[in-house]
């Protein structure tokens, strides 16, 4: 049972670290609004790192952000922390293939491997952390100007990248807590570090007989 748990975890996290590159690379994060306007001739949609219009024939046109410093606070805040989450699922990833006790990598301590995948499994509540953050940040500040009625610049919408983003972090908090669970609890079947070794005091009683066997072999010896 810890086994599959430690499989799904893994596979989890994989899928959540997969999603964060896709929604990093999703130009939809946000999209203008066609609320209140009869005719719409553009829309303009924005990620992390760039800025997109298209027009009615199809016709689209991106640039960069020419400056990280001329950004708001809340995008540079977002950039930092999916980047982190990026770092923190490829630690969470290493330490859950080390520390999975399928495994063959790291011998065959099997008390070492499980601290092993419990620290991944905490990466992986870091990089779900961050994401959720993130994103959740993000749509903030959208629904904010969305909803604010003295706001006199172009109003957007929440972008399908943002829903990649939240669904990443879900299962990333899902795969570290399967795999921080597994790791606490122990199996009545569960694998020793070492060979079982009989304690001191079987060996003592055994060498007792021993010396027993051998005296009543002695003395009959000599009768």
């Amino acid at each position: 049972m810890r086994d599959i748990t430690e499989i799904t975890a893994l596979f989890l996290g994989f899928v959540s670290w997969i999603l964060i590159f896709v929604s990093l690379q999703d130009q939809y994060w946000k999209e203008s609004t066609t609320e209140g306007s009869v005719i719409t001739t553009s829309t303009i949609y924005e990620n992390l790192w760039m800025s997109c219009a298209s027009d009615s024939t199809g016709i689209y046109n991106c640039r960069d952000f020419p400056s990280l410093f001329a950004l708001p606070g809340y995008l540079q805040a977002s950039r930092a922390l999916m980047i982190a989450s990026i770092v923190f699922g490829t630690f969470g990833l290493v330490g859950t293939i080390v520390g999975m006790q399928c495994s063959k990598i790291g011998g065959e301590n099997y008390v070492l491997k499980g601290r092993i995948a419990a620290i991944g499994g905490v990466f992986f509540l870091l990089q779900g952390l961050c994401t959720m953050i993130a994103v959740s940040w993000y749509a903030a500040n959208i629904t904010q100007e969305f909803f604010d009625q003295f706001y006199a610049g172009t109003k957007y919408e929440i972008g399908e990248g943002l829903y990649i983003g939240w669904s990443s972090a879900t299962l990333a908090m899902c795969g570290g807590a399967c795999l921080t669970c597994a790791c606490r609890f122990k199996e009545p079947g569960e694998k020793m570090p070492y060979p079982y070794q009989p304690s001191s005091r079987g060996r003592v009683l055994s060498t007792v007989a021993s010396q027993s066997a051998h005296t009543n072999y002695g003395r009959n010896a000599y009768v």
